[in-house]
């Protein structure tokens, strides 16, 4: 049973193979733009200040779209554009997701 399982494998030919590598773009992910930022948690805290100590604005959720204007170590300060609230959040909720490149 297994060997009828590889032997469809093993008679594909070197040229159907190469005709397959040709046929994908050879396009590099490394020249488009980052990935916007998103929220990795359920809710993350707005706060006044960069701190996990200051005094908290509002909720940010998964749902709601988010542009950040600048950093602070781990911090981003960010415009919660579904609520107007703006603050800081920690950047171990809120990051952009990493870009696979398969070249």
């Amino acid at each position: 049973m297994l060997g009828a399982l590889t032997l469809p494998a093993l008679s594909t030919t070197p040229a159907s193979a190469a005709t397959v590598l040709t046929a994908i773009p050879a396009v590099s992910c490394h020249n488009l733009p980052p990935l916007p930022y998103a929220v990795h948690a359920k809710a993350v805290t707005i706060r006044s200040k960069a701190s996990s100590k200051s005094t908290a604005l509002g909720v940010l959720y998964k749902s709601h779209k988010v542009s950040v204007s600048k950093k602070s170590g781990n911090w981003l300060y960010i415009t919660d554009k579904t609520t107007g609230v703006k603050g800081w959040v920690s950047g171990t909720y809120v990051y952009r997701d990493v870009r696979m490149c398969l070249d």
